[in-house]
């Protein structure tokens, strides 16, 4: 009897001590919430017409970029700030000197048809973009020329550069092609090879077949990667379909053809915004709208007073540039270097439109409009007038009349003249013939921030340092940021050259211009980022998606006290 009391005894505090556990336990909520699924047909209307499906021919032609972008891969992508991330190559190396660059390439990175993907496959593809069968720039050609390549085994190998050139790195994104697949193609027979209607690539998503509508290729079908070496992508397909315009690819999209549409322009932007279930993504594009001011012309040398240079950035409304003139697609730009990028330095001095301001600055330096000298601006004789040279379309020719407006309300007088584009850059950009230039820098697949081209003072005689800005400071820091391998040593090197730009201001900065493309509503985890190319807006489809699962996620309800 003594035993069995104490067995009740136990029995009841355990059930005592349980009970109370159960009550200091806060109830639980059970709520499904949607994620991700594998699954579903993107549909996107391409501006353009499809050429050859192959990295090493797309150089001119966007519409065959944005699909080989999906198809084949390189040794490392940019993210959106600029900064190398791992692709085939799973990680790589710098010697301290930065000549030396060690590439491991993945294990599991094999070609859609099966085979692993190699360093001789890299190897090869370098030797097609160094021959003329390829129609990658002379300059890129000449870069590979110069680099020694050694092959370790199958997965490594190593690039010896003949000096440190920080900036290489853009350079090892070129799209990797299969060799055991092209090795019996002449390189100057690669343009009408058969692998360029029907590719093998490595990327994230794997040629499936072409579209074709009265004899002509109407779009491209591709589907999901399931040996990729990445997360495999949502969307299980993707489709595009060519059309001549933007308009007719909007057209297209209110149709319910397709799903997304590649480009926006500004005729139909209008249109696209106020369509309501079509999401319109703006993203930077990596370009740069500036006047060049050519520092070193003996017919405008007032124009060599960094002084009188602020005050004309003063003098200039950007912003009606930007809204009116642009419609919105351009972002007001204070400097050389792209917002977005990781060497870009928000605190350098940010100039917003003050005539005032600029008519102070002009007067402080001795330029006053003296009696009988009209509304021009003079000193010791010289008046403040210049002739602004500009390409002839519609766009610029607008900007140059705005800004020619803009000035004269401070006392400058420019006198325009009109040009065709390749005549701006031949005849009067490279040859230094002129007294200011409004033109373009597009720095397009070169996502590193090097402005070494434009504002070196090795590049002012022959090169692209068309102002022929001259400063000794400037060119040291951006020479030796382009020797380093340290992202942070590199940082602080072009904050420093920022700020003097700014200050001395040798060329006058606009406006980065912006591009718009529109993807449906129902495509979800659509990311918007600083473009480094037009492609770069499909950089992370691999986490867009159309299907959703229910997944279940238990959250304690709080209790009320008494």
């Amino acid at each position: 009897m003594k035993r069995l009391r104490w067995q009740i005894l136990v029995v009841a505090v355990t059930v005592v001590i349980v009970a109370l556990l159960l009550l200091s336990q806060k109830p639980i909520s059970v709520v499904t919430l949607p994620e991700a699924a594998p699954g579903g047909i993107y549909t996107e209307a391409l501006i353009g017409s499809m050429g050859r499906l192959n990295p090493m021919l797309d150089w001119n032609n966007p519409a065959d970029r944005d699909i080989n972008r999906l198809l084949f891969s390189g040794l490392i992508r940019f993210d959106s700030r600029g900064l190398p991330q791992p692709d085939l190559a799973e990680a790589w190396g710098t010697s301290p000197d930065g000549t030396l660059y060690n590439f491991s390439i993945r294990p599991n990175a094999v070609w859609h048809d099966g085979q692993p993907v190699t360093s001789d496959d890299v190897i090869f593809t370098i030797e097609l973009i160094k021959s003329a069968g390829s129609l990658f720039p002379q300059d890129i050609k000449d870069l590979w020329t110069q680099i020694e390549i050694k092959r370790f085994d199958e997965k490594t190998l190593q690039f010896k550069l003949p000096e440190p050139f920080a900036p290489f790195l853009d350079y090892a994104t070129f799209g990797v092609l299969p060799k055991h697949l092209l090795e019996s193609v002449p390189a100057d027979q690669l343009s009408t090879a058969e692998f360029n209607l029907n590719p093998v690539g490595s990327g994230p998503y794997k040629f499936n077949q072409l579209m074709t509508s009265g004899g002509q290729i109407s779009g491209v079908m591709l589907a999901a990667n399931e040996k990729y070496y990445l997360p495999k992508p949502f969307i299980e397909q993707v489709v595009f379909r060519y059309y001549p315009t933007s308009a007719s690819a909007f057209d297209a999209y209110q149709q319910g053809q397709v799903l997304g549409i590649s480009q926006l322009t500004n005729d139909v932007l209008p249109q696209a915004l106020a369509e309501p279930t079509l999401s319109v993504h703006t993203s930077r594009l990596p370009q740069l709208g500036l006047v060049f001011l050519n520092l070193n012309n003996p017919s405008a040398q007032f124009l060599q007073n960094e002084k009188i240079r602020q005050a004309l950035l003063l003098g200039i409304n950007r912003n009606t540039i930007v809204s009116h003139i642009m419609q919105g697609q351009a972002i007001i730009a204070d400097g050389p270097i792209l917002p977005g990028s990781w060497a870009y330095y928000n605190e350098i001095q940010h100039y917003v439109y003050d005539p005032d301001a600029a008519m102070a600055l002009l007067k402080d330096e001795g330029y006053v409009i003296t009696a009988g000298g009209g509304d021009v601006r003079a000193k010791d004789g010289q008046p403040l007038t210049f002739v602004l040279v500009h390409s002839d379309d519609t766009i610029h020719t607008q900007i140059a009349q705005t800004i020619q407006a803009n000035w004269a309300l401070i006392g400058v007088r420019i006198d325009l003249q009109s040009v065709t584009y390749d005549s701006l850059e031949r005849d009067f950009l490279a040859t230094r013939n002129y007294q200011a230039a409004l033109a373009d820098i597009n720095t397009s697949r070169t996502p590193d921030p090097d402005p070494y081209l434009f504002w070196h003072q090795a590049e002012a005689t022959g090169g692209q340092n068309y102002s022929q800005w001259d400063s000794r400071t400037a060119s040291e820091f951006i020479e030796t940021a382009r020797t380093q391998t340290d992202f942070e040593s590199r940082a602080r090197l072009y904050r420093n050259f920022q700020v003097i730009f700014t200050k001395e201001m040798p060329s006058l900065p606009l406006y980065y211009p912006v591009y718009s493309y529109g993807v449906d509503a129902q495509v979800q985890g659509v990311q918007v980022a600083p473009m480094y190319d037009i492609s770069d807006r499909l950089a992370l489809i691999t986490e867009w998606y159309l299907v959703t699962r229910r997944a279940i996620e238990r959250t304690p309800i709080p209790t009320v006290a008494p």
